[in-house]
């Protein structure tokens, strides 16, 4: 088969050097976004007085014909035209003649690839905040029904205060509110077209950039030709929004995994998001959490790819930056399938609200409550950390709680200790007397919650406007 680009060639690679250097594999799913720049193009290109109208029209016929079967998935691609572009313009030719080979007119598959790009990470990016705002609504559904819940607060995974799980839950709710705002903020480098850069250096064709980029729904151009072809910066601030997301994804997982292992039982994940052992018939494992969690090292490594791809490319486009899509097609589909099964493994999770604050009773993550208690009376606060610290060791040296520990015991410690200070150590009071702003206080998780909410509200008055 001829080559479309072969006119300089006197010799045709073997088929296996083709197929090395074909990316059809992986960017035909850049299909649609590439018939949609191709129509854009096309339209300019009539406007502009480049093709006469009867040509543009027939292309375009073409174009929306080649369209229809895409979405039919009726097209079939070949390594021999490398890559999606020169699929599509086969295709064209064959479709309605000669004609097609006039679509490429005043453009580069440099400045084509960049503008398919765009516009299918303009499309995920907005699909992804959309996941993610539904994992935030059901963690704020969740959190509403345990705002009273209770659960031992850990530092350095030993248990430190007691907490409101929903207090808990919500910090999961802000980390990815910073996600949202951060893939929000990147449409500004996404939402920008390259079209009509060229090859490096602009054309000599009068085109209309402005006019493609507003039929594409762009709202700004590349201002420099070089720039415009050559730059992944999107991409990688993409990779990387999407590797913090991950991070949030993994740690939460982390938790949950432990949340549902037989030692903690905080937690039972749904059947639809656990998987059973081939050997032991009692295994019931958190499969689910634990791929999310493996899939974020997935994520980091495409970030970490497309970094080392561009730290030694010399302006303007190189072969290597065909290594840019397939890890950007990974992330998208990792990312957007951790997010779905995310929302609904939370959804679904049951919650042992009794074992949670049964462990809160049987530990000593209420000793800053006396040490607080102290330092209120007046004891500078070190010197009632020292005091609580010298009562735990009793504790721990007889076997027994901060709340089993005799009132004689606390008035030998310290004079300022009365009887009231069993009701200060009742997790319950020490939770709910929390209320500093941003506290795990029952009222302050309330208003947190009505924030969230409120967040999400404008979320969706924004989607339908």
């Amino acid at each position: 088969m001829k080559k479309l680009w072969g006119g300089r060639f006197t010799k045709r690679p073997e088929q296996w050097v083709d197929e090395f250097g074909a990316s059809i594999a992986f960017d035909q799913q850049l299909v649609q976004e590439d018939i949609q720049g191709s129509l854009a193009h096309v339209k300019m290109l009539a406007k502009c007085g480049i093709l006469p109208n009867e040509d543009a029209e027939a292309i375009q016929n073409g174009l929306l014909s080649l369209l229809e079967k895409a979405e039919k998935d009726e097209l079939a691609f070949s390594a021999q035209y490398e890559d999606i572009h020169l699929n599509i313009e086969k295709h064209l030719i064959d479709e309605i003649g000669p004609v097609g080979g006039k679509l490429h007119t005043g453009r580069s598959r440099n400045d084509q690839v960049a503008t398919d790009m765009h516009l299918y990470l303009k499309k995920h990016v907005l699909n992804i905040v959309s996941l993610i705002e539904s994992l935030q609504k059901e963690l704020v559904e969740k959190a509403e029904k345990h705002v009273e819940t209770l659960i031992p607060g850990y530092t350095h995974l030993q248990r430190a205060q007691p907490v409101s799980f929903a207090h808990h839950l919500l910090a999961y709710f802000w980390m990815l509110q910073r996600d949202v705002e951060r893939f929000k903020e990147s449409l500004k480098r996404i939402d920008m077209s390259p079209l009509g850069a060229g090859a490096l250096a602009g054309t000599t064709f009068p085109i209309d950039r402005e006019y493609s980029a507003q039929l594409l729904g762009f709202s700004s151009i590349y201002e420099n030709s070089m720039d415009a072809v050559s730059d992944r910066d999107f991409i990688l601030e993409f990779l990387s929004n999407s590797s913090m997301l991950m991070m949030h994804l993994s740690r939460f997982c982390e938790e949950l995994i432990l949340w549902s292992s037989q030692e903690f039982q905080f937690v039972e994940i749904d059947d639809t998001y656990a998987t059973g052992s081939s050997i032991m018939p009692q295994k019931k494992n958190p499969d689910m959490a634990e791929l999310i969690r493996g899939k974020t090292g997935r994520v980091y490594g495409n970030l970490f790819g497309l970094l080392t791809i561009m730290k030694g490319l010399p302006l303007a486009y190189n072969k290597d930056l065909q290594e840019d899509k397939e890890g950007m097609f990974d992330t998208v589909t990792t990312v957007e399938g951790c997010l779905t099964i995310f929302a609904g493994m939370i959804s679904t999770m049951a919650v042992n609200e009794e074992k949670m604050e049964q462990t809160t009773k049987q530990d000593f993550s209420n000793a800053t409550e006396l040490a607080d208690y102290l330092a209120a009376k007046g004891m500078p606060f070190r010197e009632a950390h020292e005091v609580v610290g010298k009562l735990v060791l009793i504790c721990i040296q007889k076997g027994i709680y901060l709340m089993d520990l005799p009132l004689e015991e606390y008035e030998q410690a310290s004079s300022l200790f009365e009887s009231d200070i069993y009701d200060v150590l009742n997790p319950r009071t020490a939770v709910n007397r929390r209320n500093s702003q941003g506290g795990t206080g029952f009222s302050q998780v309330k208003a947190a919650i009505q924030k969230a909410k409120a967040l999400l509200s404008d979320y969706a008055v924004n989607q339908q406007s």
